[in-house]
């Protein structure tokens, strides 16, 4: 990528509008303004645990009722935030842009109740429950947890049909992402002429090659974030500020 140039809002606007393909990327910054706390800052210690001391396989082979008394707990928080409104205009985007794609780093399932008809989670979501032994069972906890089979009374934890414990449907650290999902995220990448990089860190592979693939096939990378990342230097447009706003204001010049 080139160095990032100082470009207006409105060449970026026109970019959209030109576009054949649009892809959208996302990460906590997104959420972190519907009030759901960023998982690496401060907000991500619960009781004396770090949330990488939590979200990890070992852990939940040591302890699964603490890693789901944790999951339940980030639940009931992301169940009293609503989507924003970049959420809400990623949603209408799917409709009024000639071709555009979602994908996701959040676990969050914000911009489905936001509308979004399609979108592509690179990281799970903490709203699935799914077979821990890989039987394939899995079960939709989005309006209740009705539909798992049992529970471990002492522990709290979910039982699979098959016998086996379930776990939240997320990747954990040591874990790695679907290839098929990260392969569709890749390919989207590839084939897209607009890529926007919205309230993420861009630290955390595979979807901090996104950009680098998108800008090698020809399109343009445009960054929404409140803060400096390592993308800033090398995006092709930078747009400072919280993505409901800047997203919105692209949408007023459409």
């Amino acid at each position: 990528m080139e160095p990032a140039l100082s470009v207006p809002l409105n060449q970026v606007a026109t970019w959209l509008r030109e576009a054949a393909s649009v892809v959208a990327t996302t990460g906590a910054g997104i959420s972190a303004e519907s009030g759901v706390p960023t998982f690496r800052g401060a907000d991500g210690l619960w009781r004396t645990f770090s949330a990488a001391d939590l979200a990890t396989p070992g852990a939940f082979a040591r302890q699964p009722g603490l890693v789901w008394e944790w999951y339940r707990w980030r639940r009931a928080i992301i169940s009293r935030a609503q989507p924003n409104e970049g959420h809400r205009v990623l949603a209408r985007w799917a409709t009024s842009l000639r071709r555009f794609s979602l994908v996701t780093q959040n676990v969050d399932g914000l911009h489905q109740r936001a509308g979004s008809p399609e979108v592509l989670e690179l990281h799970g979501n903490i709203w699935r429950t799914r077979c821990a032994a890989g039987c394939g069972h899995v079960v939709d906890d989005s309006r209740s947890e009705a539909g798992i089979a049992a529970t471990d009374e002492d522990q709290q934890v979910p039982v699979c049909r098959c016998g086996a414990r379930m776990r939240p449907d997320v990747v954990w650290f040591g874990e790695a992402l679907d290839p098929a999902v990260v392969n569709r995220a890749m390919a989207l990448a590839e084939r897209c002429d607009v890529l926007l990089v919205i309230g993420t860190s861009a630290l955390v592979y595979p979807a901090a090659a996104l950009p680098d693939v998108a800008s090698r096939h020809g399109a343009r990378v445009v960054e929404v974030n409140v803060d400096e990342t390592p993308l800033s230097p090398f995006a092709d447009a930078v747009l400072r500020g919280p993505s409901g706003t800047v997203l919105r204001e692209l949408e007023s010049l459409l």
